[in-house]
């Protein structure tokens, strides 16, 4: 039996979920605390070239994926150079959970256009401050994500040995 006082959520709600539970930052989420977010999400759509943010802009925003692709680049002199394409279900803007943080990218859609779903940063701060576990768990998978990047980072350095020194990173 069903407990009456229990929340129900739309079929809408329903499919949100189901999207942000495949998005690793809310992989560990349940419905409920994912409910949190619902009224934070904001849908924007980007055109082809169309810069979503700048690298060393303040990081105002968590972007989620729902249709098209995003090209993270980092600029070397007066070039860009692409670290990463991201696609539907993936997100970036991921420093936009921690205080006072800075852009290291920046995100360019490359795809035709491209529909995000927007959390503002505001917003993320204001749920974790009035919820320790969903900040605990997001942070936990942000560490992971975190994780898996260094990973490759130094898998990267092994096969490339000799073009960069690795310990200028921790400098």
């Amino acid at each position: 039996m069903q407990n009456p006082f229990s929340k129900t959520f739309s079929d809408q709600d329903l499919e949100t979920f189901k999207f942000l539970s495949s998005i690793k930052l809310f992989e560990r989420l349940r419905n409920k605390e994912m409910a949190r977010f619902l009224s934070a999400l904001n849908s924007r759509k980007y055109e082809n070239n169309e810069v979503v943010f700048f690298s060393k802009d303040p990081s105002q925003a968590l972007y989620l994926i729902k249709r098209g692709k995003v090209q993270l680049t980092i600029d070397i002199k007066d070039n860009f150079e692409t670290i990463l394409e991201v696609e539907k279900g993936d997100f970036f803007g991921e420093n936009s959970l921690l205080e006072n943080a800075k852009r290291t990218y920046t995100a360019i859609v490359q795809s035709e256009d491209a529909d995000l779903l927007v959390i503002p940063h505001f917003a993320i701060q204001e749920i974790f401050d009035s919820n320790p576990k969903i900040k605990a768990k997001m942070m936990s998978s942000l560490a992971e994500y975190y994780n898996e990047n260094n990973q490759r980072l130094f898998r990267s350095y092994r096969e490339s040995f000799g073009f960069f020194r690795l310990r200028q990173m921790f400098e």
